[in-house]
This record gives structure tokens, C-alpha cells and sequence, in this order.
């Protein structure tokens, strides 16, 4: 704006109002003179201003600078729209609404360049203005060019104060209509002097932000799209609107052109379309070039033109072929600027209908046709691969989108060496460019395995990716297809378009089961040499009464191998169809290249784990198949491996192969409170099923949350918990060590034989659960503090522990765990409680060295078969006056849920009358400093057993919590939805910034601080990783404090080998540092052995991710 300035004062016309880039008034001609101006706002002329050698520069006509100078300017709407002010002399005033009128209007909107006045709003509509208010009338007549050519006379208003400043709404380039009000309704620009609409593709709320920013109207509250507010008229100038959201106006931000766009393919690629009148034109093939394209590619905003394609490749469609011929030179920034004569070609169909790619673009190759195949993008003026680090359906499905190919029906792996420019593409799924995923960034590399997909509006659902239940994409749903509208030519296209080969069979009659939701109102009428399903004709369904009973199926040729007597579609004997047999393979005839060919293409099952001979999978029966596969792996189809006679001709039964390919694409926890809980189940291809509890352990639970961000697992559970399941029943044993990020890496051993039915389905309680919070929990009964009958909170109830499989590693767990020291004896006590007879637990194995029982081996639940449980005491115990309340819920004594000890038994308190006050007594009485806060109702989750106290009501100088006045809580009377926390200054706390990495901070005295390294040695990282169930081992480094003005609360630690937690180690007095916040904050890096791998950040061994620490 300084620079506009500049010019405004300059040239004699008031203020800058706006500076406009990108050739907002149109590309100029003659040379280019100034680039880079940098003007400080003070000089009297442009040409003082500061900018490189005149004439040298490095932008085109397409980025001419303009600016908009105004007497009259709109404050606090948006541009055109807001409170009107005038300058006068040097001051800008506001006017008064009784002296301003619609022509008046007509001339400021016009001076602005914001069209026509929408409305005049008074009473100080966009707020009171300061300063004068302006003492004359404008008389405007609605023709001028600028406000201060109107006439003028003396104000009749001389009482005319800041509560009658005049407001106006200008149409700018936006408006809303049929909303009720000017802030709500249809979208429709103003472009070429006439009113059109915006597509509702792909518009979201930060698109709908900068509308509500233009109008002056506030925040958007909904975007909503689909004609909610009726259908327009006239043209429909914009689609595919794409806002960062902070552009001033929707003209900003990136878009499908004014009157050009490219259909049927992406932004940048597809089929040119005209808008001539209110209709949209094809073109022909022969009446565009080269230069035509160079004005298209830059109107859309889409780079320069890679290639022009004729012949409808981009497919035919109904309505007009343009009849004139664009004779562009090139160098215009938008289509309508180019001149234009008759054609010559008036036999021009759709068959000639122009196509074009720019170079913004992404494309698929070698797979058959433009919806699928091996992904490439355009970088760097060079189409290069994608690599196939970590590629899955949702990176497919941002590709599938921005090609406007439907769905991802298929992503798959394909084998190089390639030269690539992208690596780890890890999509949202939201994006509207693979460009915007993120990704290990552009830097040209080779790659052997490289991304590919396949995008469909049709897919087959069932037993592979190449036969199943045909469903058709129509909108945003899947339906199925009667199989009455379904035919042998339907069915070329289909296998065609999913790249398996041709059609074998068309099954009806539900054969692949009955599908959900819509059966499709419409017959296919392909004539089979279709590339896809939606460039066929249709008509209207004559089979009204068609349901799921009649859902069709199909079977295609490239289905031409499949796994067999496995736990599952991905795993088990491999058998070849020839002639509508299927027929075993022998061991000796296939290998690990044919394998990578059957697993990632075949099947869609992923990458091949194991190949097994000796019928591993089960002897077959019948011919054996005769030849030799001989695929070298990375070939994208199987019928393009060669084969030779086999060489084992006399191969028998026990010599079929089998194979185990990675299988199961996705993972998901059901039917419990939140996602970190529930039953298990794993998805094969399209078909999700759950997992028997035989097959399922702690360790491949604990990599199962790591794998669904939902740390590690504390419990495995039976179908008694979450239910029982539906469906296929996966027998798969997963061979976890328990570290691994996802079960796809963790050996599966065998497959269970055991006979499983839902009654057996596993379930998984993770921590990152709600559910979580007491799993685990240990509580000794009998009234003392550290000393009593142990009871564990597990699967849910509070169980007894049985005295067998009990050691003095368990116990010293269980004291420190309770904060209570070390163990001094264990003995057997009779249970006084026959309610709990029943329910015990047993089988924990720890070492004596956990932080938490959770961290011990599993345990299990048993009946109970006497009454003799185990008795603790621990070195905490003690008679002080303390005792008889605790603070639980937190992980440490001075902050949690409040807890009071009477009648021989621990309950909470009601928050009635609850406040600071109460706090403080609690924490003197528990020496823990002074009260922080006093947290609402089950801050700290909600208790069990009794409510004891209410209406607590302490002065704030009591010894004892006792000493108050209260209330026993009635039966009925109080909930544990009001029980009470309490937060003590000297509650203390540690973590990692990054869960299991990261900076080291601590929660002292109601903040969080940083832990300085120095002094600080690899026993310290290991006991910090211990504590926080991050596994055993870890190692220091340096790095900078992530928030600089956070308190440096530690320095000097030097934990010892025996020390069970990091507030016993010995360390400089709280706040006590010599540490610089820039080098020298605890960060942990990860360790093998001991062995440290990097010296830049703090990582835990079991941390499912490695991030840097900041440095």
C-alpha cells in the first residue's frame, strides 16, 4: 500500500484505497520498466522510490501492477462495503446519512471500482466513526467519475452525530441472494458486467470465509452448496473455487477460469469448454493450437500447456461445438482476449472434441486408460514417478479426485527402477492436490517401488479385487446394479476399466452376496468398447421392483489366481484357473518375484511375507498346474509374466505351494466407548472381520494401538466386553514383539485351527482410552494407607490377588506404584469380604522394576478357590493425620480426585459448597503446599463405592480437613458425577513432548518447565522412559527450550541406578539452573543395547515414531 500511496498523491487523487496485482485492470503493452518497487510512502513521485535497473526485470504482462485512488473510502466491511468516509484537506470524516443518497452511492461504488450500490445503511450501521463528521451534502447525480467532482452545499444536519455515520454495501464482485438477508444466500460474482453463479464443487468453509470477509458480514457460520438457496440463472462463472482462506475477495483465490474450463479431467487436464452466452461450447480439435492452450493453461492458473489432444480424449459430450476458431498469439491472459474468425470445419463433431493437460497436472500411465496406472506428476517442466514409501488408498484417493476419476477402488505398488520426485506421500485424503500432501519433498531420486492406482466409478465387492459384486458410484454413494440392466458388453467395460482382463462370467442372483443401500434406477447400455462405465449410455430401469436378491456379479479374467485353506483371502494355497478348473501350483515352479506379482497386483493383498512349500496350506486335489511362472516382479499384470514347461513334471499334492502375502488393509476397534477401545477387527481386501482370542495377545494388542495413535494396550479383553461380532472370523497368530508401528510388520507364525466362533472375539482396552484410567490400578483395603489386602482394577471390576505367582517383584511394584516406598513383607490374609470371593486375579510377572503393574506381563482372571488372598505392607506406612485422605487419579499424591477414609472404607466427596478454601486444608493436611485450583465435578474421572462428605466448608486455616464443617452425604443423595479434585502446588509431573520422545519437562508449582542435561547420564533417560511406560531404555541430548519463556525447574539430575522415579533423584533445589534455554533443555534420543543412534533429540525405545527434537 505504500507504494500505491505513492502513486495516488502523485497523480492527485486522494488515498490509496487498494494496491492490485496479477493484471487486475488488464495485461498492458510496450516494455516493462519497473519490477521490485520499494516505495517507503513519503516520496512525492514513483520514480524516487527505491526498485532494481530500470527495464530489467523477471515477471510478464500477466503480473502488471494497478491501484486503486479514492476521496472516499469504506472502513470496517471490506472493500466494498463498510462505514463511508470522505477526505477533506487531510483528515478523513464520516458523512451523515441524511445527507447521502442512492446517487451519491451510484458514484462512490463506481470510484471504488466495486460496481453498484447493493444498499445505503444509516444509523451507523458498520459503527461510529471519530473525528468530524463531514458538514456538507453531496448532490451527486450518479454520473460522476469521482466523489469530489459532485456539488456540494452546506449541511441542513448541523445536530448530525457519529450515531448517524452513513454505511453502503457496493455489489463489488460478490453478492448473496435469496437468503433473507445480505448475509446469507446463494453465491453469485460479478464478472463482464453480468451476474453469475459459483459450482458448489469442492466449496468449503474457508472458501465461504473470505465471501463473509468481502461482504463485511462477520464469520462464516455454514458453507452449503447443492442449490440450498435455489438455482441461479445465467452463466456459472467459477468452479472448483479453491481459498486459502485469507484472500480479500473470492477473485483471489485459485479457481477454474472466467468462461474456459477444463472438464472431465482435473483443474489442469480435460476437455476445453467455452462459455458463449449462457452456454458452455466444446471446441474442435483442429480449430485450437499450441498457442490457445498457452492462454488456457494461464487463465486456470495452471502453468504452461504439456499437451493438446484431439479426438475426444477427454470423451464426447452432448450441446454445441463452437463454430469460431481462437487465433490466439499467446501472450493474453485470458481466452476472451483472443481474436476469433469462422471456422472452416463445419463438419466438426464431438468426436473432435479438443483435450488439454497443463503442467500443473498429475496423470496415470501404462494402465490401460487415464484412470489408471502408475502415478506421475509434473515438476520442474519433467513428468517424473511417485514413490511407493508408505502409499495407501487415501493418497490414491486425493489422485483419483484431482483427476475427476471417482474413486479409489484400488492402490497398488508397482515395481521400478524409476526416476521420481516424490517420496512418503502421506494425504489427509482431504487435499485437492497430491501436490499439497505432505511428503519427504521434491528432490529427483530412484526408486524400486513406485505408487500406482486404480480410480473407478465402478468396483466389484467380494472375494478379490477382480470378481465381486458390481457397485456403481452415483453422487457420493455406492449402488448395486440389477441383474436384469446388466449384460456381457456391461461387463467388458467394467473388467476393462479395473484392469482385469476380460469378462468370465456374469453371475446374478446376489451370487456375492446382497449389497446395502440403493439398487441403481438405471440400465447400462454399453457397447463394450468403452474405457469406462460412465461414458456409456443409459436409460431408465424397467425393472422397478429389483432388490438385493437380484444384485449382479462378476468375474473377470485377471482374477486368474487365488489363495486357498488360509486363515484368510491373503494367505493360503496358490491355485491357477485354466479352463474353469482351478489347479494347485507346485513349490518348485514358483518363487519370490512370482509371489510380489500375485500378492501386490493379483490379489491387492499387499507384499509377499512368506512363500511356504510342502503343502502348507493343505494338499488339493486333482491336475496340478504344468508350468513354470517366470516373473521378473515388476510386472503390473501376471499375464505379462512369461512361462516355460515346468521342469517337475511329476510334482505331487504335497509339493503345492502356498504363500502368506501382508494382507489385511485396515484396522478398527468396535462397540467400545471411544476409538481406543472395542473389539478387534481387521479388514481383507472390501471385508472386515474380527479376531479369535486364541490368535491374540498382549504384545499384538499393544502394536495394534501404537498403530491406531492410541498408545500402548492395558488390556485384552473377551467378546463378554465389547460384544459379539458378525461375519468372517480371522484365525491369523500374530508373532509381535511388541514394538513394531503396525501389524502388517509383525511375523504371523501360523494360523489357528482351534474352532472359534464370535463368543471368542478379542477386544483391546488402549490407553489412549477413556476406559483406560483405572485399568491396572492397584487399592490396598483395611484402612491404612500403605498397608492392607491388595486389590487390582482389571477388566474392568476391582479383583483380589491370590497369593500364587506372587514375589517380592510384584510387591515392590505395587509399593511403588501407591507412592508407598518399598516393599517390607507380604502375607496371606483371610478375605473379609465375601462379595469379592469370586472374582481374582493372578499370573502377574514383573521384575521388579515398573512403574506401574500395567507394565508387568499379562495377568488373568480366575475364580477364586479359597478365601486366602495376599496381605502387603509397605516402608510408606504410617499413622500421621495425613492418612485418612489421599488424592488418586492423577499418577501423583498432590493433585487428583479426593478421597476421605471412614467407616473402614475409601470414598469420595460432593463439590457442593466445594471451593479454594477446602483445597488448602487438603493440601497442608497432605503436605503438599498451597491449593492451585480445586477442579470441577470428575475432573479426575469419577470414583466408586461411597460418597462420604458434602457441603464441605473450611475457614482455609484448619490443620485437618476433619476440622471442618460438613455433611454426610445421604443415601441418594449425591452422585459421583460431583466428585471433587484438588490441584497442590507441589503436585509434580513429567513428559515428553512428543509422547514417547522429546523435550523433557516437568509440572511443578502449576507450570510446566524444562529439565536442563547438564550433569544428566543415560541412567536418568532410562529411569524417565521407565516412569513414563516408554520401555527400558533411552539417552540425553541437548536442544532448545520449546516454549522460551517456560521456567528451567531442574538442572544437575543424577538419578541412580535403585532410584524408582525422577523426584528421587538428586538435582539443584527447584528453579535453582545454570542452563541456557537455547542449547541446553533435556531432550531424549533412542537407544538399542545402550547404544545411542542419534545425538539430536530424547526418543524412548517404544515410541511407534521418530521425530526430532527442536534445535
Amino acid at each position: 500500500m505504500s507504494d500505491a500511496a505513492v502513486v495516488c498523491r502523485e497523480l492527485g487523487c486522494g488515498e490509496a484505497v487498494d494496491a492490485l496485482g496479477k493484471s487486475h485492470f488488464g495485461s498492458g503493452s510496450g516494455p516493462i520498466w519497473m519490477d521490485d518497487v520499494d516505495c517507503s510512502g513519503s516520496e512525492s513521485r514513483l520514480k524516487n522510490c527505491r526498485s532494481p535497473v530500470w527495464g530489467k526485470h523477471d515477471c510478464n504482462e500477466t503480473h502488471n501492477s494497478g491501484v486503486i485512488c479514492s476521496g472516499a473510502r469504506l472502513v470496517l466491511g471490506s472493500r466494498c462495503s463498510g462505514r463511508v468516509e470522505v477526505l477533506h484537506g487531510e483528515s478523513w470524516v464520516t458523512v451523515c446519512d441524511a445527507d447521502f443518497n442512492q446517487q451519491d452511492a451510484e458514484v462512490v461504488c463506481r470510484e471504488l471500482g466495486c460496481g453498484s450500490p447493493v444498499k445505503v445503511l444509516g444509523a451507523a450501521a458498520f459503527g461510529r466513526g471519530e473525528g468530524q463528521v463531514w458538514s456538507e451534502v453531496l448532490q451527486c447525480r450518479g454520473n460522476k467519475s469521482q466523489i469530489h467532482f459532485c456539488p456540494k452545499s452546506s449541511s441542513l444536519k448541523h445536530n448530525c452525530s457519529h450515531d448517524n455515520d452513513v454505511g453502503l454495501v457496493c455489489a463489488g464482485s460478490v453478492r448473496l441472494m435469496n437468503g433473507g438477508s445480505r448475509c446469507a444466500g446463494r453465491v453469485e460474482v460479478l464478472h463482464r458486467g453480468q451476474w453469475g453463479t459459483v459450482c458448489g464443487n469442492n466449496w468449503y468453509m474457508r472458501d465461504a470465509a473470505v465471501v463473509c470477509r468481502e461482504l463485511g458480514c462477520g464469520e462464516a457460520v455454514h458453507a452449503v452448496s447443492e442449490s440450498h438457496f435455489g438455482s441461479g440463472s445465467g452463466p456459472i462463472w467459477m468452479d472448483d473455487v479453491d481459498c486459502s482462506g485469507s484472500e480479500f475477495t473470492l477473485k483471489k483465490c485459485q479457481r477454474r477460469g472466467w468462461g474456459v474450463l477444463l472438464v472431465n479431467g482435473s483443474r489442469c487436464s480435460g476437455r476445453v469448454e467455452v462459455l458463449h452466452g449462457e452456454s458452455w461450447f466444446t471446441v474442435c480439435d483442429a480449430d485450437f493450437n499450441q498457442q490457445d492452450a498457452e492462454v488456457v493453461c494461464r487463465e486456470l492458473g495452471c502453468g504452461s500447456p504439456v499437451e493438446v489432444l484431439g479426438a475426444a480424449a477427454f470423451g464426447r459430450v452432448e450441446g454445441q461445438v463452437w463454430s469460431e476458431e481462437l487465433q490466439c498469439r499467446g501472450n493474453k491472459s485470458q481466452i476472451h482476449f483472443c481474436p476469433k474468425s469462422s471456422s472452416l470445419k463445419h463438419n466438426c463433431s464431438h468426436d473432435n472434441d479438443v483435450g488439454l493437460v497443463c503442467a500443473d497436472s498429475v496423470r496415470l500411465v501404462d494402465g490401460g486408460h487415464r484412470c489408471a496406472g502408475r502415478v506421475e506428476v509434473f515438476y520442474n517442466r519433467t513428468w517424473r514417478s511417485v514413490c511407493g514409501k508408505n502409499w495407501d488408498i487415501r493418497d490414491a484417493a486425493v489422485v483419483c479426485r484431482e483427476l475427476g476419476c471417482g474413486e479409489a477402488v484400488f492402490k497398488n505398488v508397482q515395481f521400478g527402477p524409476r526416476s521420481a520426485w516424490m517420496d512418503d506421500v502421506n494425504c489427509s485424503g482431504s487435499e485437492s492436490s497430491v501436490k499439497h500432501c505432505r511428503s519427504a519433498g521434491w528432490v529427483e531420486q530412484i526408486c524400486n517401488r513406485l505408487a500406482g492406482v486404480i480410480c473407478s466409478g465402478v468396483r466389484l465387492v467380494g472375494r478379490s479385487r477382480c470378481s465381486g459384486r458390481v457397485e456403481v458410484l452415483h453422487g457420493e454413494s455406492w449402488v448395486t446394479v440389477c441383474d436384469a440392466d446388466f449384460d456381457q458388453q456391461g461387463a467388458e467395460v467394467v473388467c476393462r476399466e479395473l484392469g482385469c482382463g476380460s469378462p468370465v462370467e456374469v453371475l446374478g442372483a446376489a451370487a456375492f452376496g446382497r449389497g446395502e443401500g440403493q439398487v441403481w434406477s438405471e440400465e447400462l447400455q454399453c457397447r463394450g468398447n468403452k474405457s469406462q462405465i460412465h461414458f456409456c449410455p443409459k436409460s431408465s430401469s424397467l425393472k422397478h421392483n429389483c432388490s438385493h436378491d437380484n444384485d449382479v456379479g462378476l468375474a473377470c479374467s485377471g482374477d486368474k489366481r487365488r489363495l486357498v485353506g488360509g486363515p484368510n483371502a491373503c494367505s493360503g494355497r496358490v491355485e491357477k484357473l485354466h479352463r474353469n478348473s482351478w489347479l494347485p501350483v507346485c513349490d518348485a515352479d514358483f518363487n519370490q518375484q512370482d509371489a510380489e506379482v500375485v500378492c501386490s497386483w493379483e490379489l491387492g493383498c499387499g507384499s509377499p511375507v512368506e512363500v511356504l512349500g510342502a503343502a502348507a496350506f493343505g494338499r488339493a486335489e486333482g491336475q496340478m498346474w504344468s508350468e513354470e511362472l517366470q516373473c521378473r516382479g515388476n510386472e503390473s499384470h501376471m499375464y505379462l509374466c512369461q512361462t516355460s514347461p515346468s521342469l517337475k513334471p511329476n510334482c505331487s499334492h504335497n509339493k503345492d505351494v502356498g504363500l502368506r502375502c501382508s494382507g489385511h488393509t485396515q484396522a478398527r476397534l468396535m462397540n467400545g466407548s471411544d476409538s481406543c477401545s472395542g473389539r478387534v477387527e481387521l479388514q481383507y481386501l472390501s471385508e472386515w472381520g474380527t479376531v479369535c482370542d486364541v490368535s491374540w495377545d498382549m504384545r499384538a494388542a499393544s502394536v495394534l494401538c501404537a498403530q491406531l495413535k492410541c498408545g500402548s494396550s492395558v488390556a485384552v479383553l473377551g467378546s463378554d466386553w465389547f460384544g459379539e461380532g458378525s461375519g468372517r472370523i480371522w484365525a491369523d497368530v500374530f508373532d509381535c514383539q511388541g514394538n513394531e508401528t503396525h501389524l502388517l510388520k509383525c511375523p504371523i507364525s501360523s494360523w489357528s485351527r482351534t474352532a472359534c466362533s464370535h463368543k471368542q472375539d478379542a477386544g483391546v482396552i488402549c490407553s489412549g482410552s477413556s476406559l483406560a484410567s483405572h485399568e491396572g490400578g492397584v487399592r490396598l483395603s483395611g484402612g491404612m494407607e500403605c498397608e492392607g489386602e491388595v486389590e487390582v482394577f482389571f477388566r474392568q471390576e476391582w479383583r483380589r490377588v491370590l497369593l500364587d505367582s506372587w514375589s517380592e517383584s510384584e510387591a515392590s511394584v505395587v509399593c511403588r506404584q501407591l507412592g508407598c516406598g518399598s516393599v517390607l513383607n507380604t502375607s496371606s490374609s483371610s478375605s473379609s469380604s465375601p462379595e469379592h470371593s469370586y472374582m481374582c486375579v493372578t499370573g502377574f510377572n514383573c521384575s521388579g522394576s515398573e512403574a506401574h503393574l500395567r507394565n508387568c506381563s499379562s495377568s488373568q482372571a480366575v475364580n477364586c478357590s479359597s478365601t486366602v488372598q495376599l496381605y502387603i505392607t509397605c516402608s510408606g506406612t504410617s499413622n500421621t493425620v495425613h492418612s485418612s485422605i489421599r488424592l488418586v487419579g492423577s499418577g501423583g499424591d498432590c493433585a487428583g480426585r479426593l478421597e476421605v477414609f471412614h467407616s473402614g472404607s475409601w470414598g469420595t466427596v460432593s463439590d457442593e459448597l466445594w471451593d479454594i478454601e477446602d483445597a488448602q486444608v487438603v493440601c497442608r493436611q497432605l503436605q503438599c503446599g498451597v491449593a492451585l485450583s480445586a477442579p470441577g465435578p470428575a475432573r479426575f474421572g469419577s470414583g466408586t463405592g461411597p460418597i462420604w462428605l458434602n457441603e464441605v466448608e473450611c475457614e482455609g486455616n484448619e490443620a485437618s480437613l476433619w476440622n471442618c464443617r460438613y455433611q454426610l452425604c445421604g443415601e441418594d443423595e449425591c452422585g459421583h458425577k460431583d466428585d471433587v479434585g484438588v490441584v497442590c502446588s507441589e503436585y509434580k509431573e513429567i513428559r515428553l513432548t512428543e509422547g514417547c520422545e522429546g523435550n523433557l519437562e516437568v509440572f511443578y508449582n502449576g507450570t510446566w518447565g524444562n529439565v536442563c542435561v547438564n550433569g544428566m547420564t543415560d541412567e536418568t533417560a532410562k529411569l524417565i522412559c521407565r516412569e513414563l511406560n516408554c520401555g527400558r531404555t533411552g539417552s540425553e541430548s541437548w536442544s532448545k527450550a520449546r516454549v522460551e519463556s517456560a521456567p528451567n525447574w531442574l538442572d544437575n539430575v543424577k538419578c541412580r541406578k535403585h532410584d524408582s522415579t525422577l523426584w528421587h533423584c538428586p538435582s539443584s533445589s527447584w528453579g535453582e539452573n545454570r542452563c541456557d534455554n537455547r542449547n541446553e533443555v533435556a531432550c531424549i534420543t533412542s537407544s538399542e543395547n545402550g547404544n545411542t543412534l542419534d545425538l539430536t533429540n530424547w526418543l524412548c525405545d517404544s515410541s511407534p515414531h521418530e521425530r526430532p527434537c527442536s534445535s
